[in-house]
């Protein structure tokens, strides 16, 4: 199997990256699934219905999320219904959404659980986990716990595992790999929206990513106006955040794994860019540009 999955997408820009480059780069080459975090989609902060059915529509299988996941109210309906939407499964169970879902390959769901096994459905089942850290984080459950108890409720349903680990400190995503090694396919980490270089295959054949980096502007500060980041850090006063919109990045990682034993073989960095200029955020986005504090 041929894995792709694209880091923190970014406002309208990190959008327009993928609607252009991922449809020619599905066509170029043999993917069987494509995962993303989206919790940055929307004005640099959150996702909407219409642009998560965007993202959908440009080729991407499964869409994951952070701490930003409940920055737009609007997407709370949808976060109870899709399930190629996830958030973090350490989050309160009482929370809308869920941290958890299998899809299969050739696109669809099946149900989690033992039952599904054997089922018969074409394509290859995947299982997504969504989760979030604590170090330098907002308080959440232990992510440690919570992809157990997801592993439990996976057993026996899929043995391609994907796991978005969207956490701040390189220490506990690196602990997080070491933790899940032999168990799942992939671990990759996204947050920083900076590309890490130790993309490697561990002992017991789990592929891994400190962080896959950013889709969007890489022309200000991990994806705003470098003008409003810099006015923040000299100042100390309260400033808005725009998205940049320059130098327009995909980065991402793709993971070649055996779909039978979920054991990966390979992982390698993928970065295209996106030439010409980016309009700027349109009426689906209206207020999401209003967020204040740091990026």
């Amino acid at each position: 199997m041929h894995i792709l999955f694209i880091g923190d997408i970014v406002g309208k820009p990190g959008r327009e990256a993928v609607r252009q480059l991922l449809p020619a780069y599905r066509r170029e080459r043999p993917l069987d699934f494509v995962a993303a975090n989206a919790e940055n989609a929307a004005g640099g902060s959150g996702l909407a219905p219409a642009l998560a059915a965007e993202l959908f529509a440009a080729g991407i299988d499964c869409l994951t999320m952070g701490d930003h996941v409940f920055r737009r109210r609007e997407i709370l309906p949808l976060l109870q219904t899709e399930e190629r939407l996830i958030r973090p499964a350490n989050y309160s169970a009482r929370a809308a959404g869920k941290g958890v879902t299998l899809l299969r390959a050739a696109g669809g769901t099946v149900a989690a659980g033992p039952a599904a096994a054997g089922s018969g459905l074409a394509g290859t089942p995947v299982a997504v986990i969504n989760l979030v850290g604590r170090t330098f984080m907002a308080p959440a459950d232990s992510p440690f716990d919570a992809v157990d108890r997801a592993l439990s409720l996976l057993a026996g349903s899929a043995r391609v595992i994907l796991v978005d680990f969207h956490a701040e400190a390189t220490s506990e995503k690196v602990a997080m790999g070491r933790y899940l090694d032999g168990r799942v396919t992939a671990v990759v980490g996204t947050h920083t929206h900076v590309p890490t270089a130790d993309e490697v295959v561990l002992a017991g054949g789990t592929a891994y990513i400190t962080d896959v980096g950013m889709t969007g502007p890489h022309g200000g500060i991990i994806g705003r106006r470098a003008d409003r980041v810099l006015e923040a850090l000299l100042t100390q006063m309260p400033t808005r955040f725009e998205v940049a919109t320059g130098d327009v990045r995909l980065n991402a990682v793709l993971i070649e794994a055996d779909g039978d034993s979920g054991r990966a073989s390979a992982i390698c960095r993928v970065a295209l860019r996106l030439e010409g200029p980016v309009a700027e955020a349109d009426a689906r986005e209206a207020g999401a540009e209003e967020v204040v504090g740091a990026p």
